[in-house]
């Protein structure tokens, strides 16, 4: 008897475990890349005077083509590999001149079979750089979309260190001469549902490190604080919302932009009810980075999730696991900045000086 009962035992578990190796998943990528100064050549009413043919870098129609081509290939394979072999269904995107610029880019023959629809606004960043989201028309339909200005205003109190003031950037603030105002991005909220469930996206560009990381870090708290009021506002009216938060924070994981004033934990099991989660700190802890300077690493691009999205039970969408795309073809091989992200010179169009990153979410198939 004792017998018998430890064979049904057995084959009890036997069947378990088939069943449980039957069970298939869903998996969609979301992903954020920064374009790095995704500009046309036709001369707007946005500071874009060196990026027109007889501009400072001689940004020609045959170099734009060659732009669009090389990004087109990174977003039709960002994210493969593992279990996946589709593109991103979300992609937020940064640096990107006007909307002209994201339908010449999805209409590339890398992407046009994917079925890209845009969501962009023009943002008040006197270059022009704003952000947008594309999204898989047959996988995601947004329900609503808006802007929200960020209002930042210059401090002259700040003064600049000796090594805040070497620093440099191509993405300098511009300020209102008489407002003080620091014209930078608008934040990008979509709410949509992702093969029937709701989502929340935030794109974000937070303002650069321009004048010094020091000096401008009250910038970045404070479009840290534009963040997670959206964030909060979504958790108000949706306690169980799931808001995926993504840019080039122009920070990383243990800046107080992040730790503290979004309060994202870099642990799963320290993310309370309402809390956010960011899967990249234990990747910065590791030495990994998705931009360099100066022979140090760090990750500025970052993807958050709130604290539904890491819940254990699979019935709907979940997170993961994350990762930064950083294959041989879009590093630099030799020079200066071997190792570095291909980016555009004057002798040859890259990429972009940022790696992307994605995350995998997955839910159980029906």
């Amino acid at each position: 008897m004792k017998n018998r009962v430890v064979f049904l035992f057995l084959l009890f578990i036997s069947i378990q475990s088939a069943m449980a190796q039957q069970k298939k998943y869903n998996v969609q990528t979301v992903a954020f890349y920064n374009f790095e100064n995704l500009f046309d050549t036709i001369n707007g009413p946005n500071i874009d005077e060196e990026w027109l043919p007889n501009g400072v870098q001689n940004w020609t129609g045959e170099k734009y083509k060659k732009k669009l081509e090389n990004l087109s290939r990174v977003l039709s394979e960002l994210g493969t590999g593992e279990s996946q072999t589709e593109s991103p269904v979300l992609i937020g995107g940064s640096e990107i001149e006007n909307r002209g610029v994201l339908e010449d880019l999805v209409k590339q023959p890398k992407l046009i079979d994917k079925d890209y629809g845009i969501v962009h606004f023009d943002s008040p960043d006197k270059r022009g750089i704003d952000v947008a989201l594309l999204y898989k028309k047959k996988d995601f339909q947004p329900l609503s979309y808006k802007n929200i200005p960020l209002m930042i205003y210059e401090n002259n109190g700040d003064k600049k260190n000796k090594k805040d003031a070497e620093e440099k950037t191509d993405d300098n603030s511009q300020v209102d001469a008489k407002s003080k105002r620091i014209y930078t991005r608008d934040q990008l909220l979509v709410t949509g549902l992702l093969d029937g469930e709701e989502i929340n996206v935030i794109v974000c560009h937070w303002p650069s490190r321009s004048g010094g990381e020091k000096k401008s870090a009250p910038y970045r708290e404070a479009a840290a604080a534009l963040t997670k009021k959206i964030t909060d506002s979504l958790q108000r009216i949706k306690p169980e919302a799931k808001v995926i938060i993504l840019g080039d924070l122009n920070d990383g994981s243990f800046n107080k932009s992040v730790k503290e004033v979004i309060g994202a934990k870099g642990k799963k099991t320290d993310v309370k009810s309402l809390g956010v989660y960011n899967p990249f700190e234990s990747m910065a802890n590791q030495g990994m980075g998705t931009i360099g300077y100066r022979d140090a690493w760090d990750i500025f691009d970052i993807i958050m999730i709130t604290e539904p999205l890491i819940k254990n039970d699979y019935s709907s969408w979940r997170y993961w696991k994350a990762g930064i795309y950083n294959k041989p073809f879009l590093i630099t091989t030799s020079g200066q900045y071997k190792g570095y992200p291909l980016r555009h010179t004057l002798t040859e169009v890259g990429f972009s000086d940022h790696f992307p990153v994605y995350i995998y979410l997955i839910r159980e198939g029906k």
